[in-house]
């Protein structure tokens, strides 16, 4: 997502990555209410890397703190 600036199915990135379809849903859940990434406006399976996101894996953003069940 950050490489190419685009909104990404689920299913592709199922199609992509050893994780099953539910893992992968997980993540993006748990990475969603991070504010890690969003869902797309117009297609709610597409996800999009947030300002928050990219600053993480820009190592601006430390995520240690961020609790799973929070």
């Amino acid at each position: 997502m950050n490489d190419h600036d685009i909104s990404v199915p689920i299913g592709v990135l199922d199609n992509e990555l050893d994780p099953g379809y539910r893992t992968i849903k997980r993540a993006l859940e748990e990475l969603e209410a991070h504010e890690f990434v969003a869902r797309d406006e117009n297609y709610t399976s597409y996800y999009t890397i947030t300002e928050r996101g990219r600053r993480y894996l820009d190592g601006e953003l430390d995520a240690s703190g961020f609790e799973a069940d929070e």
